[in-house]
């Protein structure tokens, strides 16, 4: 799933450094890097989901993206995290 913009909000950027030490640039690679996508949730607003990226950054470092899809190719970025040994596992057979 390609984005023509990513929404950040400050409170969020803040805690994916301060607890999982997952910088905005990250994000991006990961998101940029053709990453397996998997649907998480319906969303509170219709036509709103919520999706969780699964991808590399630039210097190999494996990331889950939680985020929402919302209209006109625009992601909103609610959390990220290393992936677990099992996830990263599954998104290695899967890729």
């Amino acid at each position: 799933m390609r984005f023509e913009q990513i929404i950040w909000l400050p409170a969020v950027e803040e805690k994916l450094y301060g607890k999982h030490h997952v910088i905005r640039r990250e994000v991006e690679e990961a998101l940029k890097s053709h990453p397996l996508v998997k649907f998480v949730e319906k969303g509170h607003q219709a036509g709103e989901d919520v999706y969780a990226a699964y991808g590399r950054t630039g210097a190999g470092r494996y990331l889950i993206i939680f985020y929402i899809a919302k209209p006109n190719k625009t992601a909103l970025i609610i959390s990220g995290r290393d992936m677990t040994n099992k996830e990263r596992k599954a998104y290695g057979k899967r890729k």
